[in-house]
């Protein structure tokens, strides 16, 4: 018996259904290193390996709503933390052969946490840590096509510090210019000329906005600090060009 159509002529028993899912590559700072939040897979496929966090998006759900609950989940942060963390979709990966289950579409996010708590693992994650950037799973692949997603994501977070404000979101909602300047050089790799980066942070327009009361102490050996905000700036003109040559030792 051939399908019966629906009255708009679309049979949807024609297609193959599909499952949804949404991935994150959280990122956050810590002692002076970029690190990135892992969960240990506690069930097949994949069970003990190292993946990042997500999972089936609902079906009364958005894939973002998905991407916040998971970020939730995981963090153990409230949902009205969650809402104001930076979160971005990144792309979409759809490799038929992604998942071993079944037809699996990934629509995957950056977030950016400053502050981190400790993770506490949740669904069907047996662990979760933070993780330095360089040193993720030990050098072990990540769990499906993860280790592409969280390459895709922090060249996407390096890219966007050049011409956005982005990096005020790894600080607190008061920093010094000594804090914003160590997410640029953790983040992009590189070592920066402090009065370079100080004279290009407070002539690019609408960057930081200076922050009334008294500095700040920051434990060196210096005069206290003064504070800054992030300004209303969406896009930095002209951009904060990543330097080439001076990359750390």
């Amino acid at each position: 018996m051939n399908p019966t159509p629906t009255a708009h002529g679309y049979d949807a028993r024609a297609f193959e259904p599909f499952a949804l899912t949404a991935d994150l590559a959280v990122f956050t700072l810590r002692d002076e290193q970029l690190h990135v939040l892992l969960v240990e897979r506690g069930q097949e496929p994949y069970a003990g390996v190292w993946a990042l966090p997500g999972g089936f998006v609902l079906p009364r759900e958005s894939a973002e709503s998905a991407a916040r609950r998971e970020l939730a989940e995981e963090t153990g942060l409230s949902d009205d933390t969650v809402s104001g963390l930076h979160l971005e979709q990144l792309r979409t990966y759809s490799e038929p052969d992604r998942d071993p289950r079944m037809r699996v579409v990934s629509v995957a996010f950056a977030a950016l946490v400053p502050d981190a708590p400790e993770p506490r693992g949740g669904g069907d994650a047996a662990h979760a840590q933070w993780v330095p950037y360089g040193r993720r799973g030990s050098g072990a692949p990540l769990a499906f096509d993860h280790d592409r997603i969280l390459a895709d994501a922090h060249d996407r977070v390096g890219a966007k510090l050049e011409y956005t404000g982005l990096a005020t979101a790894f600080c607190p909602p008061e920093f010094t210019l000594g804090e914003l300047r160590q997410v640029y050089e953790t983040v992009w790799g590189v070592e920066l000329d402090r009065p370079n980066f100080r004279r290009k942070v407070l002539t690019t327009p609408g960057f930081v906005q200076a922050v009334e009361g008294p500095p700040r102490l920051t434990g060196g050996r210096g005069k206290p600090a003064a504070l800054y905000r992030a300004g209303e700036a969406t896009a930095l003109h002209p951009p904060l060009l990543r330097p080439e040559g001076r990359t750390y030792s």
